[in-house]
């Protein structure tokens, strides 16, 4: 055997052992956990939940910084800008996936510069129309829709979020047309729903089922290829077009080049919290439904998510704002 062969395996060997020590000794000082939208929502509450399990299971803090704008871009970059160490991880959830293609301003690539680390949950959408609108199903909305010739308004959380795209892959499929009115996030365009600026929008549970139960809006159909534990009586939209499917997903995300040993250790960790009794409690009052998924099985569930959001995007000739 060459003696520059042993010495390279050696190395190897060295460099194993040594980022193994790494992972096993992670975290050793505060690690940050970035938030890219404002506070309320989906992702920051759940962001804090399991930071401070994080911080209970591994002795160490998790602090939880909102960095936001830039459709929720400023914060995501300094994620990608940050060192590869596993002390600063992104939360984040899935209008990610479209901005990959929607965004071609950005100067970071965000499937190459972002490691995946793990989904946290999946939370239903809802379908959703003023009271006022005089439709009690999906096909009655969409004849309405279609007598109305366009007249309707639709809101969403803004310009390529996932509920516009939503929106858009409903409109596609139903053969509808309607005005599309980007608002500033979910909750003002949740109020405008309810005000009667808009017709019809689609709306994470977290926002939604306080207005449904109230009255002031409708639940016509949840995205969801089954119906939601929240509204049973409500339809998937799969059940009138086959394969219909669109979820808010939440997901850490580390800088790419992070420690595998690392990453693979603090999506273990996600595992372990969703699986605990104050979690599940928790996110089941959110509307949303433990995912716990490995690296790799997440880095497979976004590729899906950007090819399928891409499609409609393209379809829909979307441009940023």
């Amino acid at each position: 055997m060459r003696i520059d062969s042993c010495i390279t395996g050696a190395m190897v060997a060295a460099l194993v052992l040594t980022a193994a020590a790494h992972a096993q000794s992670y975290p050793v000082k505060t690690v940050r956990i970035i938030v890219p939208v404002a506070p309320g929502g989906g992702t920051d509450p759940q962001a804090r939940m399991l930071g401070r399990k994080f911080q209970e299971s591994m002795g160490q803090t998790f602090v939880i910084e909102n960095r936001t704008g830039a459709g929720s871009m400023i914060g995501t970059e300094f994620v990608v800008r940050s060192p590869a160490d596993g002390y600063t991880l992104l939360a984040a959830a899935s209008s990610l996936a479209g901005a990959y293609t929607l965004r071609k301003d950005l100067s970071f690539d965000l499937l190459k510069d972002l490691a995946p680390v793990g989904q946290i949950s999946s939370t239903a959408t809802f379908l959703v129309v003023h009271s006022s609108v005089p439709a009690s199903s999906v096909k009655e909305f969409i004849a309405l829709a279609k007598k109305q010739a366009g007249k309707m308004n639709a809101g969403s959380g803004g310009n390529g979020s996932a509920n516009h795209l939503t929106l858009e892959m409903f409109k596609q499929r139903a053969g509808i047309q309607a005005t599309h009115i980007a608002y500033k996030g979910s909750g003002p365009a949740t109020i405008a729903l309810m005000s009667g600026e808009v017709d019809f929008s689609f709306a994470g549970a977290l926002t939604s089922m306080p207005h449904i139960r109230s009255g002031r809006i409708k639940a016509l159909a949840v995205t969801t290829l089954k119906p939601s534990l929240l509204l049973p009586d409500v339809p998937p939209l799969a059940s009138l077009f086959p394969g219909f499917q669109s979820t808010n997903w939440y997901a850490f995300f580390a800088p790419a080049g992070t420690p595998a040993a690392i990453i693979n250790k603090i999506s273990q960790e996600i595992a372990n919290a969703i699986r605990l009794p104050d979690v599940r409690e928790f996110m089941a009052r959110e509307g949303a439904d433990p995912v716990g998924s490995t690296p790799q099985e997440f880095a497979a569930f976004i590729r899906s998510e950007v090819d399928r959001y891409a499609q409609v995007i393209r379809s829909a000739n979307i441009r940023a704002d």
